[in-house]
């Protein structure tokens, strides 16, 4: 092998910008990279390991052997900067900038009102950008597949879909075609209003001109030109990277380093790097190869280069399917039903086939499939070539014949054509539709005699029960030679039951669903070949009729319809304003463009200080232990390291209180959880921080009891004090006069947050050492000001907390950021450095908790006719090992589990135990989507023991006209049975329930459902003073307005609203002013931005701001009433009036008597319903979304599109909640679903493929500014309606079976539990283990 002299410079592009490094780092990624090097930070950091596509950027090189220029999305954190030789790179910040010119991608998904937050905005344009280089006229199922990649925590999708497909060619693609986008007259109260579906004005887009792109630099095509044999080699302070353009050099590298990794996308060494703490001396990089990028057809099948990615794999099968008859192609028509849903389309465009098939995942979506497809490998090595079969062998290297050995290298592989009389098919299930590692995946082939029903031959493969692909060989032997009927499925089942065997304790959990996966994917092989037989090879004799009434309906629900049809309705209240008044118009956000470019700044976006330090956490791998010695030598002798922190380092107090809850700030003498925080490394990059942090000697001494569900709580007597109670009536005495009782209980499963942007901090020290500048992603800056200051020891004025944006927090960053604040003004005081603590996204997980879990238990007493009488409630909440916030939670779901019913008779107790894991915290809802869901499901069960609809129930005994609470409060809820009504009549409720009764008598094994749910949503804090407000507003000489409040923008357009606001008080457009930030400085005292409020006492704060201002220019104004507002501003300014003023709201008289049981704890109601039918695989358990409607009650909007994306995306993180976020903490307490690789929120393809919204008419709301409601926590409950859906068709199933119609379905209504629910025969064969006699992966907390 020939090595360059020069080969050791690194040269490739980044937005049209030449990059040379002569001695590069081998082990640093491409995101780090543009972010501190280049001071790119459009490119977001969100989960490290490719999952989330915040950090997409699109790469541009020179494919080896078409040599056409490629252009495709990955994800920068995975990509190796060495890997990028030769390449161009385009960031949002190389595509348009709000300085220049946006690009079209980047300004519709802001018009469409597609960024809230913005933080994963960058990556979606950066996505959809990708592919619009490659079809500038792309269909809705591209834009799917683009964005599939990409998660959004805020918007639910719609908007940025909506954006999207206006590039679309298909007509009537873009959904302002659907009415035109004209208002309608609705008739509201014998009053005539003007009902509009508007949110975007379609003509005032930019034209895409695909002329204008960025052009592939010369350069490095005349470099490719020249490109000559020799390999490069980069030499790192640990690794040794070599780029090999050369198959000969490769074999001899490979005999040189046998146990050096192939890499082409770093999709699987990248992660086992990161998170596995693998180490690679050397790497051997081969993409540039073009032996193997080669495809080749051949009269038997396809020979595809072992470094075509999975991209060009699909792009070579289609080709192939379109070119070769039908009974050739079944194998790649299978493979590429796969790879619809194989990651994301960022990791299919880097990660190879042959990197896929050698690594031999144990869930692999494609090796089972090449494996039943007897597809072969074709290896090389200097000593010569050879082929290995892909089967069973391979996968679990049993001989040296069957697997690669250390010298070889993987060169392609041949798939060969399917024929006549064979069937081919590949099932897969998973947490979520896509991007989401399969839970089981299967690959099957039958092949029979011509003519002929006989088996002549047969592969079952299965990826997810073993520790790599496995076949079932006694199943296949057993089948083999026998006619394809029930008998024949029945001994198959026996067979693969027999031979595939999952522990009780398998990795992963699922065990008893997994199982049944294995006959169920059987099952529907089973129907699919009868169906077939009938169809292709008309052999009816040979098939039993009654098998063949169970094959309708099999179409694969792994990936639904790509189209989507939307509908935004809300009452136009702006028809009698002046043109510059903006309360009330679908005013994009006022950030919306520049988070859309990546110019939008976040904390971590903040460009380094001299000095400054990065801080790492060392947290307790002990659940409940003393801590015996604390040994930070080694972390100290590290390179780069400054300090370790400790609680000694503590100058004010370390313990300290949130309310009437004590906790630490760095664990002192004992730990409490898995994730305490024990100690901090501070080092001056946050690669060396972390290398240290993992150095970090801690000895542990464990302690009894170790306490992690609410169950062991409730054995300990574990509990928080004081538990919160509420009685109204006689519960004992209605008991005894109803007809029915009813008694149960449900388990809801806790959620993360899942922000965007993790927990991220900068502390800046003054040099005179008192002063602390605090930039922070937090909700509550005054909180955290004190907090800091206790820590410090030092007055409040001294620190300084400021917030410009949020990428996301729905309750997540008030406390515990507060907490690593804290830390990191304590290492900054001491080291004398800038700090900056920036959490990666499996330490966010595990610190900051999220959402609680809750059991709760009902006694329920009604009559035949559906009437509840009494109910006796007990709620259990998981705390954790702090009270912190739970409590509070507590009293509001207390409060409200009477729901949207009135209920004569109610007895409610609810209790947060104390147990060993980290503590939970507020969530989006704040207690009230818990028991709501309970109250809900008891509804619903009451309807099935009446034998009556859910609905009916529901009506019976809904809240009418003015009533009175439990805790004796008086509320209207006209607006409650009007949106109830809205929602049935403008769903078509009912003629939808016929038809799906009609389609589940005609479908065995797919059900839909549909449900209808109320909403009843209390707004304020309990707490009066909590509701109070601050405003601080200048106006300039010039006229322009500078305004600053108390409420933090997190991307519910708080700061829009604001704007909004202050332009209608003042009388001048909203481009006069600004908000700049939300500064401790500015607006001192203020309350955390929660509890929908934000806008309700900022706005009303604002406003008096400004009517000060407006008054004290009256005067100017009656002198000069032609004049301008310059110059009144000007002249006021000559006066000598003030042009600054302070705004100050109250805030509203809330209090709650829990001695009484009776108080004013809310101000008003949001009201809303929602309506939604999904379709049930009831063999896999999944399902799809497929329509929701929901009305909600927003008073008079103030920026009706703002309101329709919060009800959007908070509806959506309500079906992650109810239906795909799943928690497991391990045995010992720790959180194993830690990243996105675990942890799936709702992605693109889970939001429903018709997806209505409507702003109830003609409402008021006299408690809150202009007449408006807060609308930011109230529809996640919504997302229930989902559920219910579910449980409706798992009913109809249930019927069908000849099972109870009652049963229990805890939350989150995963696939395991929901096909689990189903019961068949199927369910029946499997083995149930004994709980007792085995300790499991996971447990439910």
């Amino acid at each position: 092998m020939v090595v360059s002299a020069t080969s050791d410079q690194l040269i490739f592009f980044v937005n049209g910008r030449k990059i040379t490094e002569q001695k590069p780092d081998t082990e640093q990624m491409l995101l780090p990279y543009l972010r501190r090097k280049l001071h790119l930070t459009g490119t977001k950091y969100g989960c490290g390991e490719g999952g989330c596509g915040s950090c997409t950027v699109m790469v541009s090189h020179i494919h080896p052997v078409s040599k056409k220029i490629l252009h495709y999305s990955a994800n920068a954190c995975l990509l190796p900067i060495c890997s990028l030789y030769g390449a161009a790179i385009t960031t949002v910040e190389g595509i348009g900038s709000t300085a220049s010119r946006l690009h079209p991608v980047q300004e519709r998904i802001a018009k469409s009102h597609g960024s809230q937050c913005g933080f994963c905005s960058p990556g979606m344009v950066m996505s959809m950008y990708s592919l619009l280089r490659n079809h500038p006229e792309p269909t809705m199922e591209q834009i799917y597949e683009a964005l599939g990649g990409n998660l959004c925590r805020c918007t639910g999708y719609r908007a940025i879909l909506d954006g999207c497909k206006t590039f679309c060619k298909e007509q009537n693609c873009c959904k302002l075609e659907q009415n035109n986008g004209q208002p309608e007259s609705d008739q509201e109260d014998c009053v005539s209003v003007l009902i509009t579906t508007t949110l975007l004005a379609k003509e005032e887009f930019l034209p895409l001109d695909p002329s204008q792109e960025l052009i592939f630099p010369p350069e490095l095509i005349l470099m490719t030109q020249k490109q000559m044999s020799q390999s490069l080699v980069f030499q790192g302070e640990k690794l040794k990277w070599i780029t090999v353009f050369d198959l000969d050099d490769l074999l001899d590298l490979k005999d040189k380093y046998p146990k050096a990794p192939l890499m082409v996308g770093n999709t699987s060494i990248g992660p086992e790097i990161k998170f596995k703490g693998v180490f690679h001396p050397v790497i051997i990089s081969i993409g540039k190869i073009p032996d193997l990028s080669t495809v080749k057809y051949t009269k038997g099948g396809i020979s595809i280069g072992a470094a075509c990615t999975l991209s060009m794999l699909k792009d070579t099968l289609e080709e192939a399917v379109s070119q070769h008859a039908e009974e050739k192609t079944k194998i790649f028509r299978v493979l590429l039903q796969q790879l619809k849903s194989l990651a994301g389309k960022q990791i299919r465009n880097v990660a190879s086939l042959g990197g896929h098939i050698v690594s031999r995942n144990p869930n692999s979506d494609l090796n089972p499939i090449l494996a039943c497809g007897n597809a072969t490998l074709n290896v090389l090595s200097k000593g010569g070539a050879r082929q290995i079969i892909c089967n069973e062998d391979f996968f679990k290297c049993k001989e040296a014949s069957s697997r690669l050995l250390p010298e070889e290298v993987l060169v392609s592989v041949f798939i060969p054509f399917s024929q006549k009389w064979e069937v081919v098919s590949a099932y897969r299930q998973a947490q979520r539709k896509v991007n989401s590692v399969a839970i089981l995946v299967a690959g099957m082939r039958v092949l029979f005699r011509e003519n002929s029903g006989i088996i002549e031959d047969m592969n079952i493969y299965f990826g997810g029960v073993g520790a790599t692909t496995i076949q079932a060989n006694k199943a296949r032997k057993g089948v083999i030679g026998r006619k394809w009927n029930e008998e024949t499925l029945g001994e198959a089942c026996r067979l693969i039951l027999e031979e595939i065997s999952l522990t009780p304790s398998a990795t992963g959990g699922k065990v008893e669903y997994r199982r049944s996966l294995t006959v169920s994917f059987f099952f529907k092989f089973y129907l699919e070949v009868l169906q077939t037989l009938k169809s292709e090879y008309n052999l009816n004799g040979h098939i039993n009729p009654t098998d063949m009434s169970h094959t309708s309906n099999l179409e694969s629900t792994v990936i639904q319809n790509t189209s989507l049809k939307t509908m935004q309705k809300y009452q136009d209240i702006t028809v009698h304003q002046p043109i510059q008044d903006a309360v009330g118009r679908p005013i994009m956000h006022h950030s919306a463009m520049m988070q859309a470019s990546g110019e939008a700044v976040y904390c971590d976006d903040m460009p380094a200080v001299e000095g400054e330090m990065y801080l790492a956490l060392v947290t307790s791998s002990r659940a409940h232990a003393k801590i015996i010695s604390l040994d930070v030598t080694e972390a100290l002798n590290m390179p780069g390291v400054c300090d370790v922190i400790t609680a000694k380092d503590v100058p004010g107090t370390n313990d300290f209180s949130y309310y009437y809850w004590p906790d630490q700030l760095l664990a002192d003498k004992k730990v409490l959880c898995v994730g305490y925080i024990v100690c901090a490394v501070v080092a001056d990059t946050p690669e060396r921080a972390k290398q240290a942090a993992k150095v970090v000697k801690i000895v542990y001494e464990d302690i009894e009891p170790v306490i992690f569900t609410i169950e062991d709580a409730i054995k300990h007597n574990s509990f928080f004090e004081p538990d919160k109670k509420l009685h109204d009536g006689n519960v004992d005495e209605a008991f005894k006069t109803v007809d029915h009782i009813l008694e149960g209980e449900l388990h809801i499963g806790g959620q993360e947050h899942f922000c965007m942007e993790t927990q991220s901090i900068r502390v800046i020290p003054s040099k005179e050492g008192q002063e602390l500048d605090i930039y922070a992603a937090t909700q509550d800056p005054t909180y955290m000001q004190g907090l800091v200051a206790r820590s410090l020891g030092i007055p409040f004025n001294r620190v300084t907390c400021h917030v410009k944006r949020i990428g996301g927090a729905f309750g997540g960053k008030i406390v515990k950021t507060a907490y690593l604040a804290a830390i990191s003004a304590v290492a900054a005081q001491k080291t004398k450095h800038p700090i900056r603590c920036v959490l990666e996204r499996d330490e966010d997980m595990l610190i900051k908790a999220g959402r609680h879990p809750y059991l709760g238990r009902y006694k329920v007493g009604y009559m035949k006719d559906g009437r509840i009488v009494a109910a006796d409630i007990n709620l259990y909440s998981n705390g954790g090992y702090s009270g912190t916030e739970s409590v509070f939670i507590m009293e509001i779901s207390v409060l409200q589990t009477d729901a949207s019913y009135h209920i004569p008779n109610l007895r409610c107790q609810g209790r947060v135990c104390k147990t060993n894991l980290p503590s939970n915290i507020s969530f989006r809802g704040f207690g009230f989507p818990q028991c709501s869901l309970i109250t809900e499901v008891w509804i619903d069960e009451v309807a099935a023991k009446c034998n009556l609809p859910p609905h009916k129930v529901r009506e019976i005994n809904m809240y009418k006209n003015i009533i009175m609470t439990p805790y004796k409060q008086e509320f209207d809820t006209t607006n409650l049975r009007r949106c109830w009504e809205d929602c049935i009549r403008s769903s078509a409720y009912h003629a939808r329930r016929e038809a799906i009764t009609q389609f589940n008598k005609e479908n065995p094994w797919k059900k839909r459902g549909i449900a209808l749910i109320p909403l009843k949503f209390p707004v304020t804090f309990i707490v009066a003073f909590q509701n109070q407000a601050a405003a601080l507003v200048h106006i300039y000489c010039d006229g322009s307005v500078l305004v600053s409040h108390g409420g933090t923008e997190m991307g519910q357009g708080i700061h829009t609203k604001m704007i909004q606001i202050a332009s209608r008080e003042l009388g001048i457009p909203m481009s006069y002013i600004h908000i700049c930030e939300t500064s401790t400085s500015s607006v001192p005292n203020t309350i955390a931005t929660a509890a929908t409020v934000g806008t309700d006492v900022n706005g009303m704060a604002v406003k008096d701001a400004c009517e000060k201002l407006r008054k004290r220019l009256e005067p100017i104004v009656s002198k000069n009433p032609e004049g301008t507002w310059e110059s009144w501003v000007k002249e006021a300014f000559y006066e000598r009036i003030s042009l600054s003023a302070t705004g100050f709201f109250r805030g509203y008289n809330t209090y709650m008597d829990w001695e009484k049981g009776e108080g004013h704890p809310f101000q008003y109601c949001v009201y809303g319903a929602a309506c939604a039918e999904v379709e049930v695989d009831c063999l896999t358990g999944d399902y799809k979304n497929i329509r929701a409607d929901i009305i909600m009650d927003t008073g008079c909007s103030i920026n009706p599109a703002v309101d329709v994306g919060q009800i959007e995306g908070a509806f959506v993180q309500g079906i992650g909640l109810y239906t795909t976020e799943e928690l497991k903490y391990s045995p010992e307490g720790e959180l194993l679903t830690k990243g996105t690789g675990e942890y799936k929120i709702p992605s693109v393809y889970d939001i429903p493929r018709e997806f209505n919204v409507s702003l109830l008419p003609s409402s008021q709301n006299p408690y809150a500014i202009y007449s408006s409601k807060g609308i930011g926590e109230s529809a996640l409950f919504l997302g229930s309606v989902v559920y219910f859906a579910i449980k409706d068709a798992l009913s109809s199933a249930r019927k069908e079976r000849g099972l109870s119609n009652t049963f229990t379905l805890n939350s989150p209504a995963t696939p395991e539990k929901i096909r689990m629910a189903c019961g068949d025969q199927f369910t029946d064969m499997i083995q149930k283990d004994d709980p007792t006699a085995f300790i499991p992966w996971s447990i439910d907390v």
